[in-house]
């Protein structure tokens, strides 16, 4: 009998060893294409269960041919708002990369990034747009929209390709978008922010002056660019991986028609879609929210498989903690320059900045990140104070960090490479959501974003599959 009891001891540790190592393991290498994409569109579970919202096709949108790349209706979710903010409005812009080639756009029609068939039906509304007043102070009763991005040109493009049966409208869908909401009650909005996340962000710059012109002078219009900042910044290799993926999406949807003319008489259309160059041709009062050591920039940008072909920085990659000294200095040098890139726009009075030296990638549509008790500070102010305050003027917002490591309120983000998961380094949560990516090539994944979580799904598969096993042979045994 003690060596039966002996047997089940060593079975259940094996069990808790299996268990532990599953959920602290880390391989070699991101299982994505250079060109693949990740956009922060899960969130955080916040307290308690975040609204969800039903997904709205423009119906009119086919006969303006303001369609998906496959040619399917363009989609919005909306949620009204209620006393005070029952007359403002906040224009989420949906994230989600870029496609630059006939290939990669056709992958993309396969995908919620290019077909509206393939578009989730509900949608959580949380951080920005969130209806909580303890989850978003200043917004959350105004009238909350969430465009969806089905174009793959931050909703810029204006051409098509018979052969391949693309359509690149993603300016048309912007126009019907802004139609059907203005039609909906939007005209009569005493003050509206534009706002976008990733791709998204950059889209809030390019439409910026646009969405200012919708409304009469009178009414209170700004826009706000979450994660949208992408440099042309020089690579590990010493090329320069986006410019190649920003010249493919202008050239191939002809997105230098939607660009501002001030710009192309000074630079070419591919240079004019980098925010760089965007941020000083835009009128209208503009807020930059930005991570210095932004996460995607890292992964697709500066260090992307193409650059990188023997992986030297896939560990620096996946954890910042293992980046080396001379990698360390190299993510310094990028945020240098994005300090630099925004000198001249942070002296405006009308301007708003926080960039804080963090690990990160969209932080206005994460509960976490937005505005919770452990949310990233600067100044000890969270992110969605800050913006508050720029909105309506309370005080003026020019946040910038000190350089990493300095900031320990930052929610760094850490892929545990091999697994498509990635962990939130700062968070005491044990909640969890699905963080999907669809890369710009015919590859895809998904990721889980998980919140630091004690055990691992796969140490708890493990353990589950385990334990009745040893159970029955305890009780089988017992039996004798």
């Amino acid at each position: 009998m003690k060596m039966k009891l002996l047997i089940l001891l060593h079975l259940l540790l094996l069990a808790f060893v299996i268990s532990a190592n599953a959920a602290g393991s880390n391989t070699e290498t991101l299982t994505h294409s250079p060109l693949s994409y990740y956009e922060n569109d899960a969130v955080q579970q916040p307290q308690s269960p975040p609204i969800t919202v039903p997904l709205t096709l423009i119906q009119s949108a086919s006969s303006n041919g303001a369609v998906c790349l496959d040619g399917t209706l363009p989609g919005y979710h909306f949620h009204p708002g209620f006393g005070s903010g029952a007359n403002s409005w906040v224009i989420q812009l949906e994230g989600g990369g870029w496609c630059n080639t006939i290939k990669s756009c056709v992958f993309r029609k396969t995908t919620r990034r290019g077909s509206s068939n393939h578009m989730e039906k509900q949608l959580a509304f949380t951080g920005i747009l969130s209806n909580k007043a303890e989850e978003n102070p200043d917004f959350f009763n105004w009238n909350r929209v969430k465009v969806r991005y089905c174009d793959g040109a931050s909703f810029s493009g204006d051409s098509q390709n018979e052969a391949a049966q693309l359509q690149f409208r993603g300016q048309k869908i912007w126009q019907a978008a802004m139609d059907e909401l203005m039609s909906k009650g939007m005209k009569n909005t005493n003050q509206a922010l534009l706002s976008g996340c990733s791709a998204g962000g950059l889209a809030s710059i390019i439409h910026c002056d646009e969405f200012r012109n919708l409304f009469p002078q009178s009414t209170k219009v700004k826009c706000l660019s979450d994660a949208g900042f992408f440099l042309d910044a020089v690579d590990v290799s010493g090329g320069r991986q986006l410019r190649n993926l920003f010249g493919g999406v202008v050239n191939l949807q002809e997105v230098q028609k939607n660009l501002p003319q001030s710009c192309l008489s000074q630079l070419d259309p591919t240079s004019c879609f980098f925010p760089q160059n965007l941020i000083d041709h835009v009128q209208t009062p503009l807020f930059l929210l930005n991570a210095a050591y932004d996460a995607w920039q890292l992964q697709e940008s500066l260090a992307p498989p193409a650059a990188d072909p023997h992986g030297s920085w896939n560990d620096c990659k996946s954890n910042h903690a293992k980046c080396n000294s001379s990698q360390i200095q190299f993510l310094q040098d990028f945020r240098n320059q994005m300090l630099n890139d925004v000198e001249g726009f942070s002296s405006s009075s009308q301007t708003g900045l926080f960039i804080n030296s963090c690990f990160a990638h969209c932080q206005s549509e994460r509960q976490d990140t937005w505005f919770a008790d452990n949310s990233p500070l600067i100044d000890n102010k969270p992110i969605a104070l800050a913006v508050g305050d720029w909105f309506f003027n309370r005080q003026a917002v020019k946040a910038i960090d000190c350089a990493y490591p300095c900031d320990t309120t930052c929610h760094n983000l850490v892929f545990n490479v091999g697994k498509s998961s990635m962990v939130d380094s700062n968070s005491n949560s044990n909640s969890y959501s699905d963080f999907n990516s669809q890369s710009t090539s015919d590859e895809s994944f998904s990721m889980i974003f998980s919140h630091s979580t004690k055990l691992s799904f796969t140490g708890i598969y493990v353990l589950n599959a385990l334990l009745p096993i040893v159970c029955s042979y305890f009780l089988a045994n017992a039996l004798w």
